[in-house]
C-alpha cells in the first residue's frame, strides 16, 4: 500500500529527471495533508525543482486528507471531483490549482 512519504518520494524522484518539465508550470505549491500519514510538503516547481517536508510560502495551497491524497495520486479520485466534494480546499491562486491533474500526471 502506498504512503504519503512513498508518493513524495517518487515524486520528488521523478521531478528531479524532469527539471525542464517542472520548470514549466514554474510555481511554488504547499500541500496540507490530515491525518496519520499526512504533513506539511512543499513543492518548488521551478529550476531545480525539489519537494520538502515542512512549512513555508507558497502560490497555491492544497488542503486535504492524506487518504484523498494517496488516491488522487493513484487515480482512485480525481482533484476536482475532490475540490467540488470540498475534500480538497484551495487557498491562493486558483489558476496553478487548475494545474493539479497535469501536475499529478508529471508525478503519477
Amino acid at each position: 500500500m502506498a504512503t504519503v512519504q512513498k508518493l513524495m518520494d517518487d515524486a520528488r524522484n521523478k521531478l528531479e529527471a524532469n527539471t525542464a518539465l517542472a520548470a514549466q508550470i514554474g510555481a511554488v505549491f504547499k500541500f496540507v495533508l490530515s491525518g496519520a500519514e499526512g504533513g506539511t510538503f512543499i513543492w518548488r516547481l521551478q529550476d531545480p525543482p525539489s519537494i520538502t517536508e515542512g512549512d513555508g510560502e507558497a502560490a497555491c495551497t492544497i488542503t486535504m486528507s492524506a487518504d484523498d491524497y494517496v488516491a488522487m495520486r493513484q487515480g482512485r479520485a480525481n482533484a476536482q471531483e475532490l475540490f467540488f466534494a470540498q475534500r480538497l480546499r484551495v487557498d491562493g491562486d486558483l489558476g496553478l490549482a487548475m494545474k493539479l491533474q497535469a501536475l499529478n500526471e508529471l508525478v503519477g
